[in-house]
């Protein structure tokens, strides 16, 4: 029970800007880590829906609610994830060798492509919020959301070879319990979908489908153009999947209504 614990610690600790008390980064309390990755993603949904709530309830301009909801992730993470999807857009768009692709994800340098994704990125999402304006249902499919894209995120770390041997991710995969934290993650993603569809059939659906074929497409640009997974592309992986599910989500609650 005390490395379940620690291992929520060490979880929100790593991958959110929450407060956590102090807990050694061992073996043994890095075993289920990924197990409360998604439960970062249920922090920023829950504040999502709160405060698109209380927006609601005090009458703010919904152009003005759209612009708060979509700094909540980063607030919340610290901007972890975007910073692998702007150093993995500075790789991709780079067309260098392997090798060098992999040493563009660790440059701390921000190129120009980088800064490009991070323009196109935060307005995808004000236009996405923008676009389900007062849809509560797609709001709420949209908070699961954030745990989905955690779940695959999870999976994909546990279950692709480790682009470097030294990285951080490759430290957590090994000294994760894989079977067992898979598995937790797939029940979760079971009955993430069964919630989704429940709050709205068609907006659960369509986002968790997004997601899937997103979870799809990242493997297969990760082993193709990098030839394993790190902490950087985890984060691409994770921000490409809420995004996408964001922008599904704003075209079918078009047609779906409140």
């Amino acid at each position: 029970m005390k490395s379940i614990w620690n291992s929520f610690k060490v979880a929100f600790a790593m991958f959110s800007k929450i407060p956590m008390p102090r807990a050694d980064w061992t073996e043994e309390n890095m075993r289920y880590m990924f197990c409360w990755l998604p439960f970062v993603g249920t922090v920023i949904g829950a504040l999502s829906i709160g405060i698109f709530k209380a927006g609601q309830y005090f009458n703010f301009r919904h152009d003005f609610l759209s612009a708060i909801l979509v700094l909540v992730p980063v607030a919340v993470t610290g901007g972890i994830h975007i910073d692998g999807l702007l150093d993995t857009a500075d790789a991709l768009s780079s067309w260098q060798e392997r090798k060098r692709r992999l040493e563009i994800l660790k440059d701390t340098h921000t190129g120009a492509f980088a800064v490009i994704t991070a323009c196109v990125y935060f307005l995808a999402w004000y236009g996405a919020y923008s676009q389900i304006g007062e849809n509560t249902k797609a709001i709420y499919v949209m908070g699961c959301g954030f745990m989905v894209s955690r779940c695959f995120a999870g999976m994909s770390v546990l279950s692709l070879p480790k682009a470097k041997a030294d990285g951080t991710v490759a430290e957590f995969s090994r000294n994760s319990s894989h079977r067992p934290v898979k598995r937790v993650l797939f029940v979760m993603l079971t009955v993430l979908l069964a919630v989704m569809v429940w709050i709205d059939p068609g907006c659960g659906a369509a986002a968790f489908v997004a997601a899937g074929l997103v979870f799809l497409y990242s493997r297969h640009m990760i082993m193709k153009y990098f030839g394993g997974m790190t902490g950087d592309l985890a984060g691409y992986s994770i921000c490409l999947s809420e995004i996408v599910m964001a922008l599904v989500l704003a075209v079918v609650s078009n047609f779906t209504g409140v």
